[in-house]
C-alpha cells in the first residue's frame, strides 16, 4: 500500500529526481534564492525545509544526513552556519514560492523559490566592480 507516499514524480526515474532536487536545494543554499519551474519549487521546497531542520538541530549525525542527501560538503557546511541558525527561531516555513510568469518556449508556469528571512544578495553591476578595482590599483 502507497498510503501517504504522495511524491511529484516530475516525469523522471526516482534517481534522476533526487539528483534534481538535490541540485536545486544546493542552488538555493548557496544562492538564496533561485528561478525555476512551479512544479520544481513545490518539490524543492520540501527537501529545503527537511534540511533546514537538520541543520537546527545541529549534529554530527544530522551533517553526515544532510550530506548524503545534498552530496555536497561545502553546501552543507553553509546551511549548517549561517542559514540554519538565521532560522533558529522560526518553526517552519522557510521557504517562501513566488510565481512568475509562463516561459516563452513551452508555457510552463516559472516560481522563484527563496529563503523567507534571509536578506538576498544581489552582485554588484560590472561598471562598479571595474570602478572599485581601477581605485585599488591606483593607491
Amino acid at each position: 500500500m502507497r498510503h501517504l507516499k504522495r511524491t511529484a514524480k516530475l516525469g523522471r526515474t526516482g534517481g534522476h529526481r533526487n539528483a534534481m532536487l538535490a541540485n536545486l536545494v544546493c542552488s538555493l543554499i548557496k544562492h538564496k534564492r533561485i528561478t525555476t519551474s512551479l512544479a520544481k519549487a513545490k518539490a524543492a521546497r520540501s527537501v529545503a525545509e527537511k534540511m533546514v531542520t537538520l541543520g537546527k538541530r545541529g549534529s554530527i549525525h544530522d551533517r553526515r544526513l544532510a550530506v548524503a542527501r545534498l552530496h555536497q560538503e561545502d553546501i552543507v557546511k553553509i546551511l549548517f552556519t549561517e542559514i540554519a541558525p538565521a532560522q533558529k527561531e522560526r518553526r517552519g516555513g522557510y521557504t517562501r514560492i513566488v510565481r512568475l510568469n509562463q516561459r516563452q518556449g513551452d508555457a510552463s508556469q516559472r516560481a522563484i523559490l527563496e529563503w523567507v528571512d534571509l536578506p538576498v544578495v544581489t552582485e554588484a553591476p560590472a561598471e562598479a566592480t571595474e570602478k572599485a578595482k581601477s581605485e585599488e590599483a591606483k593607491t
